[in-house]
């Protein structure tokens, strides 16, 4: 049963089904509606919506701050991607975990866990003395983001009355999300200028002040009995992690070497564990079954994949414009702005006509400004002004970006029941934010070939002369043909994607319905 036969099934089957709700009168009566804003209402807004803008911004932040975080640690290239590639791995393997650990153990205390290891975590990136340090605080904060963000949003649910003050929170938390990832260039680039160190100790007061308001003003949620699939989403993680690792290591150390074919093995492995634990859990993050329809497996690998060009585009355009161009911390990411502004606006833009076309023509056509972007991008070098020509084709990549993002995202639901959309998106969600450092990793090892091959090398760019520079540059460059050819494999992938417009834009309104309060399952 899908989403768009459900309501002609309605009767007759025990299966969850939406219930409209109609909302008190209050406002239609002429009093004062409840919601409107008291310190209450301020505190958990900020209390939960906190959360999510920093860990949006830590996503970012750390990108405008990695050529000083080398030169200062004297990190290895690999090193150096794994300060990023740390956050989102744990950050996005273990979200659906967090979200299911709120409804076992109650989501305020969940959230005051996460929010309180983010802070800790916060601490020892910047205090870390070395690679190894800062790599495992980066680790430790994405595991209390995982935990902290999902049920950042389940409180919405629960802290908010349905009607104007949910849709109200709903609303600031999502645009947290644009938020942060714009403070974390500007603000990220303003601290790094200071000292590196800052970009990541300025959390520490934001995370106490949401500790104190959400200690004071969430209320604790029911807890529900159900065995968590621990054991799975440890195992997909571990996965992802192994084959980023590998990738990472293979040009420096070999690929061929003991420590590179220990990674592989250890992916597959950890892989092949995962198979097979999801198969018998009581309550698999991933349930298999959700793979039967072929239209859904194309559409979570296009999400995989796009994913990976969304993040690995945006790592690259930050540390070219240091590593090449040499610009500040601060000069990169307020140039970086147009990507983010022109992300928003195909997102915006894909969400209008996602109900007029089919997605897969959606997907191809922002895989074609992509493609043309990298191509275009691929010509630059450490001589090009930033406008026009380097500003066109991150806004045009960016824009292209977020045409792809949208149709993918509601495609993922458009074939689901009612009582399968949430689940589902979570692991659209989780497939999103793996697909980045797995394909930057990728992308990463291809740069670093590509500069050893043409007599460059690794490590700070400050110890490079000019002909490794020159290799360096075209490292990156090359890199980014590398990426046009995933973004034409996405657009491959969405040809596999069959829904119509219609099932895509009713899939939509029902997840919109349920997610603003107007529908609730009626079992």
């Amino acid at each position: 049963m899908t989403a768009l036969n459900d309501a002609e099934r309605a009767r007759g089957n025990n299966r969850a089904l939406p219930v409209r709700i109609e909302h008190d009168g209050a406002q239609r009566s002429g009093r004062l509606p409840a919601w409107l804003p008291s310190w209450n209402f301020i505190a958990a807004v900020i209390a939960i919506g906190g959360m999510q803008l920093l860990a949006t911004m830590d996503s970012t932040v750390a990108i405008v701050a990695l050529p000083k975080i080398q030169d200062e640690l004297g990190l290895s290239d690999a090193g150096r991607s794994w300060v990023i590639t740390a956050y989102v791995l744990t950050f996005g393997g273990l979200m659906l975990l967090g979200g299911r650990l709120g409804d076992t153990i109650g989501r305020k205390r969940t959230f005051i866990v996460g929010v309180a290891l983010f802070t800790i975590a916060s601490v020892l990136c910047g205090v870390a003395w070395d690679e190894a340090t800062l790599v495992i605080a980066r680790l430790l904060q994405g595991v209390g983001s995982a935990i902290a963000s999902p049920t950042g949003l389940a409180l919405v649910a629960t802290t908010f009355p349905k009607g104007p003050a949910r849709n109200a929170a709903t609303a600031v938390f999502a645009a947290m999300t644009g938020v942060g990832s714009v403070m974390g260039l500007v603000v990220g680039g303003a601290l790094t200028e200071v000292s590196w160190r800052l970009a990541f100790l300025v959390n520490i007061p934001i995370g106490l002040v949401m500790l104190y308001l959400a200690h004071t003003t969430l209320k604790e949620t029911d807890r529900a009995r159900m065995k968590l699939d621990a054991a799975g989403a440890i195992l997909a993680t571990l996965a992802c992690t192994a084959a980023v690792f590998g990738f990472s290591m293979g040009p420096e150390q070999g690929w061929l070497s003991p420590l590179t074919l220990a990674s592989g093995a250890g992916a597959v492995l950890f892989g092949f564990a995962f198979f097979y634990v999801e198969r018998s859990a009581e309550n698999p993050v991933v349930p298999f079954s959700l793979f039967r329809d072929r239209n859904r497996v194309a559409t979570l690998a296009a999400v995989f994949l796009a994913g990976g060009v969304m993040f690995t585009l945006t790592v690259l355009i930050g540390l070219y414009v240091q590593d090449i161009m040499g610009y500040s911390a601060l000069k990169a990411g307020i140039g970086f702005i147009p990507f983010v502004i022109a992300l928003g606006i195909g997102l915006g833009v894909s969400s209008v006509l996602v109900s007029k076309f089919a997605p897969r023509w959606l997907v191809i056509s922002g895989g074609v400004l992509v493609l043309g972007a990298m191509i275009y991008g691929s010509t630059l070098n450490a001589g090009i002004p930033y406008f026009p020509n380097l500003v066109l084709p991150i806004t045009i990549g960016g824009f292209g970006i977020g045409m792809i993002v949208v149709p993918l995202t509601v495609s993922a639901i458009a074939g689901v029941g009612f009582d399968e959309i949430g689940p589902v998106s979570a692991i659209a969600l989780m497939l999103q934010n793996l697909g980045g450092p797995v394909v930057l990793a990728i992308i990463q090892a291809v740069i670093t070939s590509r500069t050893l091959y043409l007599g460059g090398t690794t490590g700070p760019v400050k110890n490079m002369d000019a002909a490794q520079h020159h290799a360096l540059d075209q490292g990156y460059t090359y890199g980014l043909l590398w990426v046009a050819a995933v973004a034409v494999l996405v657009g491959a992938v969405a040809l596999f994607i069959r829904y119509s417009a219609e099932e895509v834009a009713h899939a939509q309104e029902v997840k919109d319905a349920l997610d603003a309060g107007e529908l609730q399952l009626d079992n």
